[in-house]
């Protein structure tokens, strides 16, 4: 770790890690002490993803320097979430979509250990995001769920008896690659064509709303969010079809999992009732009736819950391994 460190603040526990979520939009970082829900020495910098992923690792590797110095005293380790498929026994990246060009490959596991001399501990960025509202937020007290993560695109986790289904490719819960009759025609981050996420997501609202002939100044979510808040009617249109076709996904998928709750965060979580109320009625439409009445919920931890589930995943690792 470059740089000297700080005296350790009074009364901070030991055990601390350091905790990154490496996303297509911006990295954040913090410091965080297990089982206390908050996120301390908070940074944030843009990914800029099209730079490939020799810089994304350099300009997560500068925050996380950043962050441990203003933290001041010992780490425990250091936990990432982060975009991708990831391997997580060693810390690399298997497969990336297009949202993160070059990203697949990566090493970030190792290359964080490397710089920070502490063990790190690397998982995909939508479990980690399940794993702190599991833990932490408005799935507290639930062993069953489906969490789903709308933002630049659409994650998700499964939620299984308290544990995050992985896979053995570490590739369960991508709710964006469900098939839906919207999305055809519309190219998916994967590369292939009819998938949810290209019409739903974040990005993917903006590309049905343009190719409906809306503005071409309209350039993401946060733009079209505005428009529709003013009441426009084609910016409306667009999230309610979006928010209806995700439902029917969710519901679809609610047919197949049986949970307890659906938690639903990331940035357009945040939209209003033009998108909410079509996601409600998408779902029952496609829900059979034992699984009609699942709650809905909005996720209460916003961007710090992937830092949370990261630490949360790392602490648990541990403890697996020192009871075997």
């Amino acid at each position: 770790m470059s740089g000297a460190a700080e005296p350790s603040p009074e009364g901070e526990a030991e055990g601390r890690r350091l905790v990154l979520d490496i996303g297509g939009t911006k990295i954040a970082a913090g410091v965080c002490t297990p089982g206390q829900p908050s996120v301390r020495h908070r940074a944030t910098r843009p990914t800029r993803p099209r730079r490939g992923g020799a810089a994304v690792v350099e300009t997560a590797l500068e925050l996380a320097r950043e962050v441990a110095r203003k933290a001041g005293g010992p780490l425990a380790g250091v936990a990432a979430a982060s975009a991708g498929v990831i391997d997580r026994a060693t810390g690399t990246v298997v497969s990336a979509t297009d949202l993160m060009p070059g990203w697949a490959g990566t090493a970030l596991g190792p290359a964080l250990a490397e710089a920070l001399g502490v063990p790190a501990f690397v998982l995909n960025d939508v479990h980690a995001h399940a794993l702190g509202e599991m833990r932490f937020g408005a799935g507290a007290g639930l062993r069953n769920a489906l969490v789903a993560a709308v933002g630049t695109g659409i994650g998700g986790a499964i939620v299984a008896e308290g544990k995050v289904l992985f896979g053995p490719r570490n590739l369960a819960g991508h709710v964006g690659h469900v098939g839906h009759r919207l999305g055809e025609g519309f190219a998916c981050s994967c590369g292939r064509d009819g998938h949810i996420e290209p019409v739903a997501s974040g990005t993917g609202v903006v590309r049905l709303y343009r190719s409906r002939g809306g503005s071409p100044d309209v350039n993401d979510g946060a733009e079209l969010r505005r428009l529709a808040d003013r009441g426009d009617v084609e910016a409306q249109r667009a999230f309610s079809d979006a928010g209806a076709a995700l439902g029917e996904a969710l519901g679809s998928l609610a047919n197949c999992l049986d949970p307890e709750a659906i938690v639903l965060s990331g940035s357009l979580s945040g939209v209003g009732e033009y998108w909410w109320a079509p996601l409600r009625a998408g779902y029952r439409r496609q829900a059979m009736d034992p699984v009609r009445g699942v709650p809905l919920v909005r996720g209460t931890l916003g961007g710090d819950a992937p830092l949370l589930g990261a630490l949360a995943y790392a602490a648990e690792f541990q403890e697996e391994e020192c009871t075997r």
